[in-house]
């Protein structure tokens, strides 16, 4: 059966060192790539050879290319099928967390494929591992709505589960609404909830601070369209 390759990518345009040499093997090894963004990735791989590979080049069209849609279930079975070597690249991060292609990787499993999950940088770890919250029991829910009644009743949820349950409660933003959900938070949260923030992880710019919801209310945070993971613990 066919190899299913998870191929990460950076977080931040300029660190390319966050991704580990071995990936170029890996890619070598593929004749099919699912992609979120075709011209994206391309750059991208062609990137990672000048980084690691500068005597070698990388043919990109030699490689058949499709953008992760419902629409292509089909032609990934196919070619899982015919035995391809496939690789799954995110638009950010690790394949399979937060990312559509975990639906592809959920018919790789039922097709028997080999799943090789690569090692690189993901935003939802690194903000974790830095925020210095509870990283025995966590869970990451994504995004919480963006209608303000039901943001804030989200919030209050994830805040009282977190102390019944002394667990980390990850979430994100769209960039644009990000005061928005600083302001939710300092509104809704209490006082002596600890409240993380990791913006631009990686970047040159990196910054991840973590202080009671009290420490936050007493100064303005703006991240406005800067990438950021919130964390919030009440344990």
């Amino acid at each position: 059966m066919a190899n299913v390759y998870l191929i990460p990518t950076v977080l931040a345009e300029e660190r390319f060192d966050t991704i580990p040499a071995y990936v170029t093997s890996a890619i070598k090894d593929c004749h099919v790539f699912f992609v979120e963004n075709e011209r994206t990735t391309r750059r991208y791989l062609k990137q990672l050879w000048k980084n690691y590979l500068p005597d070698e080049e990388i043919v990109i069209d030699d490689y058949e290319w499709h953008v992760i849609t419902n629409e292509t279930k089909g032609a990934f079975k196919r070619l899982l099928k015919e035995g391809k070597n496939i690789g799954i690249v995110s638009e950010a991060g690790c394949p399979g967390i937060a990312d559509p292609g975990q639906e592809l990787i959920a018919i790789a499993q039922e097709m028997g494929a080999e799943i090789k999950p690569l090692v690189g940088p993901n935003s939802i770890l690194l903000a974790l591992m830095a925020s210095g919250m509870n990283g025995q029991q966590f869970q990451f829910v994504g995004y919480l709505p963006i209608d303000n009644q039901k943001r804030i009743a989200a919030i209050k949820d994830l805040e009282a589960e977190s102390a019944r349950k002394k667990c980390t409660q990850i979430f994100i933003e769209t960039p644009y609404r990000n005061n928005q959900m600083i302001e939710s938070l300092q509104k809704t949260c209490k006082p002596s909830t600890q409240l993380c923030i990791a913006v631009d992880i990686t970047g040159k710019n990196e910054w991840i601070k973590t202080m009671a919801v009290a420490e936050w209310q007493k100064n303005k945070t703006d991240i406005h369209k800067r990438p950021a993971i919130f964390l919030i613990y009440a344990g």
